[in-house]
This record gives C-alpha cells, sequence and structure tokens, in this order.
C-alpha cells in the first residue's frame, strides 16, 4: 500500500534533516559534505535541491528544529517561576545557558550566525521579540518594571543582548566560565529595567 504523497513529503524532509543535523552538529556546517548526508538518510542530492533548495536552506530548516525544541525547554523551565518578573528572567538566562550544549553551541551560535548573518533577522526572532515585548507590558502594568520603558524596544536591546551572550560563549576558549561572567552581568542589566521603591526621608 503506498503512503499519501503529504507522508512521503513530511518523511524525506525529516530524514534530510535529521542526517544534517547530526553532520553539522558534529564536523559543523564548512565541513559537511552534501553527499554524506543525503546518502546517510538513503536519498539523492535531487531531493535535497527539491526541498530546501541548497545546503544553506537545509541549515535554516535545522535552525529552526532546533529553535523549537530551545522554545520549548525555555517555556517549560520558565513556567515554574513563582512571579512572572522571575519568568521572564528564567526564560532569557535559560536561553543563554543552552550555549554551553555542544550541539546549539556549534549550529546555532557559532555556524548559523556565519552563514545567515544576524540572528536578528532569522524568521524566528520576531516571535521572540513579540514575546518578550508582551511580558514586559504585563510587568510595567502590573508596576514591575519602570512606567517609562517602551516595552518592544527594551525586548529589542534584550533579545540582542541574549543573543550576543550566546555567541560570545559558544566562541569562547573557556565557555564554562564565560557563561557564569555572561549570565551574571545580563541578570544586572535586567535588573535595571525594575521600579525602585520611593525613598522615604526621614
Amino acid at each position: 500500500m503506498h503512503k499519501p504523497r503529504k507522508e512521503m513529503i513530511a518523511e524525506t524532509r525529516a530524514k534530510l534533516i535529521a542526517a544534517a543535523r547530526h553532520a553539522f552538529g558534529t564536523i559543523g556546517y564548512a565541513d559537511a559534505s552534501m553527499d554524506d548526508f543525503t546518502a546517510s538518510a538513503g536519498l539523492t542530492r535531487g531531493a535535497l535541491y527539491h526541498h530546501f533548495g541548497d545546503k544553506k536552506g537545509l541549515l535554516q530548516a535545522v535552525i529552526a528544529e532546533i529553535d523549537g525544541e530551545m522554545a520549548a525547554r525555555v517555556n517549560e523551565v520558565a513556567s515554574r517561576a513563582p512571579t512572572r518578573w522571575q519568568h521572564f528572567v528564567d526564560e532569557c538566562t535559560t536561553y543563554i545557558e543552552m550555549a554551553l550544549e555542544p550541539e546549539i553551541q556549534r549550529i546555532m551560535f557559532r555556524d548559523g550566525p556565519a552563514v545567515l548573518g544576524d540572528p536578528a533577522q532569522w524568521a524566528n526572532a520576531n516571535a521572540c521579540v513579540a514575546s518578550m515585548t508582551e511580558h514586559l507590558t504585563a510587568l510595567q502594568q502590573e508596576g514591575v518594571v519602570v512606567p517609562d520603558l517602551d516595552p518592544e524596544t527594551a525586548a529589542r536591546l534584550i533579545n540582542g543582548a541574549s543573543s550576543q551572550a550566546s555567541q560570545r560563549i559558544a566562541n569562547s576558549k573557556d565557555p564554562e566560565a564565560t557563561s557564569k561572567k555572561a549570565i551574571a552581568a545580563f541578570k544586572q542589566l535586567l535588573e535595571g529595567l525594575l521600579k525602585k521603591p520611593k525613598q522615604t526621608t526621614g
């Protein structure tokens, strides 16, 4: 019995993404051969061109898959936070901490920016900024963050800072030490958004 065309297309795409993800994660984008990972998936180079256009298009698909997994993990950690502010902080710092994981480090924070350019321009960036803007707007309404803050501008700056922190960790000779420094500095930046209690004069 033949599988429906839609199912066959989805299977082919999944095989190519899995083979490419393994190659990009272990030997890196530059050294990954299209012939090697199409062969390991039991497919032809023609199938790759048909579904993804080229190697760069396949990298974009791998990044989209990893990004979705990272978002789910970030949400899972942040959902345990006792307050909205802590949820926001945990969301940002958990993302940066993932730059310590070899596959994410290499694909998302080293090869991705080198091949595809500024992560702020990637397709997934807008969704991330929109989510941060929503959080900051709610925190402002609750009187947690300063009232004269533009939530979207702040969200874009925070998103850029977390991306830069992650790339710095990924390209560091000592990622563990760099991660600790980056997260401490990042938390300090976020603290600056908090509304300070009014000083009472005695």
